[in-house]
């Protein structure tokens, strides 16, 4: 009777460590996919809504990038949109300018084609590049899973940019008017003052990626 017990406990000890460890494991992967604080982001090279080709590069005078991907029909991105313009406007002449990027496919979604982000964009007035990631492979190196999801980006003196932000726009992605803490703009303003960003990862809600 005591051997038995014994096995018992023996192999509730074993599944138990199985399952921390399975756990862990889904953690860590869950946390190396894509940037995560602290990395150097690639430069990207995306066409924007006007034709033309965009890159980190095209703004020698930035300080930093507020990079969101977004797209024409989710819910949560199109409540999301003036608040994207009004994060453009505010920060843009402060050396942070929103750049935007679609990442979805339009086999996937028809209603994030090309061409209807050129419409999107007009009709809303975007002060910002809407981008296209055709290929998918900005997205994926971000490791960016919603619309909208932030990634807050700071240049640094030798010209890389650091991963300083990754979440949301704010603490209400349904409803723009009860916002009550606005988390990337806390962390521009935070890089801005010369210190360092608090709150460096928030939960982005919204809609998966369509791949």
């Amino acid at each position: 009777m005591k051997t038995k017990s014994i096995l018992t406990v023996a192999v509730i000890a074993i599944l138990g460590v199985f399952a921390f460890s399975s756990f862990t494991s889904t953690a860590e992967s869950g946390t190396t996919k894509g940037y995560t604080i602290g990395d150097k982001a690639a430069n990207i090279n995306l066409k924007n809504v006007d034709g033309k080709m965009v890159s980190y590069d095209d703004y020698p005078n930035a300080d930093g990038f507020i990079v969101i991907f977004t797209c024409n029909t989710c819910p949560y991105a199109v409540a999301s949109e003036d608040r994207i313009i009004a994060l453009d406007k505010e920060f843009k002449t402060k050396g942070y300018p929103v750049i935007a990027i679609n990442p979805n496919n339009p086999e996937v979604q028809p209603d994030d084609s090309y061409e209807l982000m050129q419409k999107k964009a007009k009709e809303k007035g975007f002060t910002f590049p809407y981008l296209y990631d055709e290929s998918q492979s900005v997205y994926a190196t971000y490791g960016a899973t919603k619309t909208p999801h932030v990634y807050l980006l700071q240049k640094t003196a030798d010209g890389d940019r650091i991963v300083r932000y990754i979440g949301a726009i704010d603490d209400n992605v349904r409803d723009g008017s009860a916002v009550k803490d606005r988390f990337l703009a806390n962390a521009v303003n935070q890089l801005i003052a010369g210190t360092e960003v608090t709150v460096k990862e928030t939960k982005a809600i919204g809609c998966s990626v369509k791949q």
